[in-house]
């Protein structure tokens, strides 16, 4: 068994490494928007703003203000 085989039985053959995001980019984006509006770590919006799933849920983490 080879090591495309094991990817193939694993089911990461398909998927994609970044899904054409750049992590760090969209960090930076959160972390400016964070300080800008004076979201403390910890509520409701905090939560929000990190781990939304838009695409999931249909939620903004980042409404345009």
């Amino acid at each position: 068994m080879n090591i495309d085989d094991l990817k193939k039985l694993a089911g990461t053959d398909k998927i994609q490494s970044s899904m054409g995001e750049n992590i760090s980019n969209v960090a930076s984006e959160k972390s400016a928007y964070q300080r800008k509006h004076n979201i403390k770590p910890g509520t409701k919006e905090w939560f929000r703003l990190w781990f939304a799933q838009p695409g999931l849920t249909g939620e903004i983490p980042m409404p345009r203000k």
